[in-house]
C-alpha cells in the first residue's frame, strides 16, 4: 500500500507533526509505505526526505511562496493518485490565504482536489463519536441560504451513503439532516426553508429530519444516526470539534482515491516549537489505511 503525505504550509506545524507521526509505532505497525510528496519531483521514501522540509517558524518564509509550495505538492500528489501510483493521500494543514497568494484560487483542500479529479467532492469530519458531512463548505454565511439547494443536499446524502458503505463498512447507513433555521423554522416562524426545501429532500433521500441543530448531533452521538448532514460549515464543524477535537479526521468523499486530513489548521503561532500534537494526523493516517483496505475488498 502506497500513500502520500503532503506537509501543507511549510511555515506551520505540518512538517513537525508529520515527523512525529512517521516515527510513531502505531504508524509503523500499519505496514504501509509512506511518501512525502514535494512540489515537483518524484516522491522519495520518507526517511530520505522528512528532514529536508523542516519547520522554520511563522515569520521565516514568504506567505505566497509557502502557499505555492503547498499547492504544488498537493497538485503533484493528486495527479499521482489519479494515475494509480498512490492508493491515497493524507494532507497536513495548509493556510488558505497563503494558498490563494501562491496562485491557487481555492478555499481549501476539498475544493482543489475536486477540481483536480473532475468530480463533486463532499467534506466529512469523522471520529469514533460523531460523523458530520457538510452540504456547503467554505462560503460566507450570507451566501448559505442560496447555496443550500435540493441538488447540494442530495449530492451530500448520496456521497455520504456511498462513503459509509464502501469506506466505513456500514451496510445500511442511517442519515439525519440538520435544519437550517433555529428549531427547524418553528413551523415557518423563523423561515420556510426547512418545511419547503429540507423536509422534502430528506424524504426523497431517505434521511431523517430535518432536526434542529441543538439536538440532532446529540442524538447522533448517542447512536441514533451514522452521520448528520449539516447545511453549512460552522454548524457542522462546531459540533464535531466540540465532540472530538484532536481526534477527528477530515475525509473527502467522492474522490477516486482516499484522502484524509487532521481536523485542525496550521497553528502558525506554535510552529517550530516542538509542542504540536500529532494525534489527529495519526488518526488520519490510520483511517486512510483502513479505507484503502476496505476499498480493496469491496
Amino acid at each position: 500500500m502506497r500513500l502520500a503525505l503532503t506537509l501543507g504550509d511549510p511555515r506551520g506545524i505540518g512538517p513537525e507533526i508529520a515527523a512525529k507521526a512517521l516515527s510513531d509505532p502505531r504508524i509503523a505497525a500499519l505496514g504501509a509505505s509512506w511518501y512525502v510528496i514535494g512540489p515537483t519531483g518524484t516522491p522519495v521514501p520518507v526517511h530520505e526526505s522528512i528532514g529536508a522540509w523542516a519547520p522554520t517558524g511563522h515569520a521565516a518564509a514568504d506567505v505566497a511562496l509557502a502557499g505555492k509550495l503547498a499547492g504544488l505538492a498537493l497538485e503533484r500528489a493528486a495527479r499521482m493518485a489519479l494515475a494509480g501510483e498512490l492508493d491515497g493521500i493524507v494532507t497536513a494543514p495548509l493556510d488558505k490565504a497563503a494558498l490563494q497568494a501562491g496562485g491557487f484560487d481555492f478555499p481549501g483542500h476539498t475544493e482543489m482536489l475536486a477540481e483536480l479529479a473532475g468530480v463533486p467532492a463532499t467534506m466529512m469530519l469523522a471520529s469514533d463519536r460523531l460523523r458530520v458531512v457538510l452540504a456547503t463548505t467554505h462560503i460566507a454565511l450570507r451566501d448559505v441560504p442560496a447555496a443550500v439547494t435540493r441538488e447540494a443536499l442530495l449530492q451530500a446524502a448520496y456521497a455520504t451513503r456511498k462513503g459509509l458503505r464502501h469506506d466505513f463498512g456500514i451496510a445500511e447507513p442511517r442519515l439525519a439532516l440538520c435544519a437550517l433555521n433555529p428549531h427547524a423554522g418553528d413551523s415557518g416562524r423563523f423561515g420556510r426553508e426547512d418545511d419547503d426545501l429540507l423536509a422534502p429532500v430528506a424524504k426523497e433521500a431517505g434521511m431523517a429530519g430535518p432536526f434542529p441543530a441543538d439536538t440532532v448531533f446529540v442524538r447522533a452521538m448517542r447512536g441514533e444516526f451514522d452521520a448528520v448532514i449539516a447545511p453549512y460549515h460552522d454548524v457542522g464543524m462546531t459540533a464535531i470539534k466540540v465532540a472530538s477535537f484532536g481526534s477527528a479526521v477530515n475525509v473527502t468523499l467522492g474522490l477516486p482515491f482516499v484522502r484524509t486530513s487532521p481536523d485542525h489548521g496550521t497553528a502558525l503561532d506554535i510552529a517550530g516549537q516542538g509542542v504540536a500534537s500529532a494525534e489527529s494526523l495519526i488518526a488520519a493516517m490510520r483511517l486512510a489505511v483502513d479505507m484503502v483496505e476496505r476499498r480493496r475488498v469491496a
